[in-house]
């Protein structure tokens, strides 16, 4: 997508930045410029152009479920619905404390894709039947109840100057 009118793109900094911070975002601006060979100074006013211009939204602490509770469920839901309700039922599923994601996407049906949690099995079954399955325009729903997780990211930076192509590096 092309930068909208007065909005700088972001550069090789500005993702290297992005980079360090997703690893640990309590890192000083002093330690952020010297892994990055960049003043602190400029990494302030990086980050602060990034926050300002809404590209960094929030810093949260990403929390490891299975350490606080090791029997919960986290599912994802594939919810196929009406097309007229589609945006509906993706804002109410967005309402639910039980929903950590909600996204839609438009293959051969209109699908909402949901991650949930519940505190077991039974809990998961009651969400579905008492909660998502009666909202109009749910058509079914397919449930996968994740058994294991491999990889977890909030953000990919896919700028990463190690993955250039070649094409790209020529241009550069």
């Amino acid at each position: 997508m092309p930068p909208r009118k007065n909005q700088r793109p972001l550069d090789d900094t500005d993702f290297k930045i992005l980079k360090t911070l997703q690893e640990d975002a309590r890192q000083t601006y002093t330690a952020i410029g010297k892994r990055l060979d960049i003043a602190h100074t400029t990494v302030y006013d990086r980050i602060r152009r990034m926050e300002e211009k809404g590209v960094i939204r929030k810093y949260v602490a990403i929390v490891n479920e299975e350490k606080i509770d090791p029997g919960q469920i986290t599912a994802l839901m594939t919810i196929f619905t009406d097309p007229k309700e589609s945006e509906k039922v993706a804002e109410k599923l967005g309402e639910y404390p039980q929903v950590l994601e909600v996204y839609t996407s438009l293959s051969e049906e209109l699908l909402i894709i949901a991650k949930v949690v519940a505190e077991n099995q039974e809990g998961l079954h009651d969400f579905i039947a008492n909660m998502v399955a009666p909202l109009p325009g749910v058509l079914r729903i397919r449930t996968s109840i994740i058994t294991k997780k491999f990889k977890e990211n909030q953000f990919a930076l896919i700028r990463d100057p190690k993955k250039l192509t070649e094409r790209e590096q020529k241009n550069k």
